[in-house]
């Protein structure tokens, strides 16, 4: 097994969950399919998907929900196997 990083590309804030209210995409220990979408980036009103490269079980958040990311934070990790 090993961990792979989820990293954004772009700045912006990190939503967990797709609208206010809504569960979020992805809880950790779940397992997680290849291009699996685990949380949004917003910057100036426009969303992007966070997509998982790799197929595993998400291991950790490395960035609260609606926390400030910068291009190539890690916000996710997910051991593969």
């Amino acid at each position: 097994m090993s961990g792979h990083n989820v990293a954004t590309p772009l700045p912006g804030v990190f939503y967990r969950s797709p609208a206010p209210g809504q569960p979020p995409f992805v809880e950790v220990g779940d397992a997680v399919a290849v291009g699996q979408t685990v949380g949004l980036v917003e910057i100036m009103k426009q969303f992007s998907e966070l997509k998982t490269d790799v197929a595993g079980t998400l291991k950790s958040f490395e960035v609260e929900d609606h926390g400030t990311l910068s291009p190539g934070d890690v916000v996710a990790v997910v051991e593969s196997e």
